[in-house]
């Protein structure tokens, strides 16, 4: 479904990515890990069109995203919930719902239930501004706006960072039942090492800028782990 290949981005000079290759499957979770600083998320934000590749190619789909910007990739099929969630914190829960769908021209009818069914808080909270709802809530409230994007390829940067532990679990519960639907492939850069290991079917680890390993998630061995995730 989507495909980096050979992707390098320089940042100031420096080389931050170097020579990225990555499958995420069809209908497939994926889950991207590595250290703090080895390019997760500037591989996201290449992917997504918040950063330019000095070369390389991205294919969602069987086509090529290169050239195009963020909001026609989008278009293409490419929903993102970065690091911090991004939230419109003045509008209410319904307004920031509303803009997902409506920024792509989608019906917005008929498609609340589902998200409701995924994220039951929300439809306590429709008439509450986004800033005055916890972190956790905010987080399920990006995934929603995502999620009514009808996305081909649904990028998470960290859904669990900084959240607690309840709301970690019932994002957990939505990965699997998204996964369980197969309407789309799931990208997602985590790093609870558990976290990933039940809801991946496939996964990748990059160090100094490139995937050193890949694979199932059974090859998610404990030697693997000690080899390029354990500081």
């Amino acid at each position: 479904m989507l495909k980096i290949e050979n992707l390098n981005v320089n940042i100031g000079g420096s080389r931050i990515l170097r020579g990225v290759n990555l499958d995420v499957p069809d209908r497939a979770v994926t889950c991207l890990m590595g250290r703090n600083g080895v390019g997760k998320t500037t591989t996201l934000r290449s992917i997504v069109g918040l950063r330019s590749p000095n070369s390389g190619d991205i294919v969602l789909d069987g086509e090529s995203l290169m050239g195009l910007k963020p909001e026609f990739r989008a278009r293409k099929g490419i929903g993102y919930v970065p690091q911090g969630r991004d939230i419109f914190p003045n509008l209410t829960v319904m307004e920031n719902l509303k803009i997902g769908a409506v920024a792509m021209g989608k019906s917005f009818a008929g498609k609340l239930e589902r998200i409701y069914t995924l994220f039951p808080i929300l439809k306590e909270f429709l008439p509450r501004k986004g800033g005055m709802l916890s972190g956790g809530q905010q987080q399920q409230l990006a995934i929603a706006r995502a999620l009514l994007t009808e996305p081909k390829v649904l990028i998470l940067d960290e859904p669990t960072e900084g959240i607690q532990p309840n709301i970690i679990d019932q994002i957990g519960d939505t990965i699997k039942m998204l996964r369980k639907e197969g309407k789309m492939s799931i990208l997602l850069v985590e790093q609870y090492l558990d976290f990933c290991k039940e809801l991946a079917d496939t996964f990748a680890i990059m160090d100094r800028g490139a995937v050193v390993v890949a694979g199932p998630i059974s090859a998610l061995t404990d030697d693997v782990v000690k080899q390029h995730l354990i500081v």
